[in-house]
């Protein structure tokens, strides 16, 4: 099993943040990880987004989780589970004050330990994700 995780403290509300990231359609406004996002974030909603690390290629994904303010889940993958794809957006309260944001992309399956060597180090994109949600929410 492969996974990347980072995670940041951001000094803003979780409303404001969660605005920010269910409008997944202006995210290559603020985010330099991602060149276009199409769809609706919605439960049960298909997202397709055009990341940076892989421009020639669109990811399609299923909000498969969305509990408002707290956390949302995109899945994606081959069928009958044979390769699955699970990004988790997590806001929670951080104790020293703040937002505590998390996001954490986890490839599982039978055909993991093929498909996985194939995955670039998504963590440095990741942290700039980060970053520029942080930066986006702060202003």
């Amino acid at each position: 099993m492969k996974s990347f995780t980072t995670s940041t403290i951001i000094n803003a509300s979780p409303e404001t943040i969660w605005k920010i990231l269910v409008d997944a359609q202006n995210w290559p406004k603020w985010n330099p990880t991602v060149s276009k996002v199409e769809g609706n974030v919605a439960l049960g909603e298909k997202i397709t987004v055009y990341a940076k690390v892989n421009p020639n290629r669109a990811f399609t994904l299923t909000v498969s989780k969305y509990m408002q303010n707290e956390q949302m889940v995109w899945t994606g993958g081959l069928p009958l589970g044979l390769f699955k794809g699970e990004r988790k957006y997590t806001l929670s309260q951080a104790s020293a004050g703040g937002v505590a944001f998390t996001m954490q992309e986890v490839f599982s399956g039978l055909l993991s330990p093929l498909i996985a060597d194939s995955i670039p180090d998504l963590k440095p994109s990741f942290d700039e994700f980060a970053a520029a949600l942080k930066e986006c929410a702060e202003r």
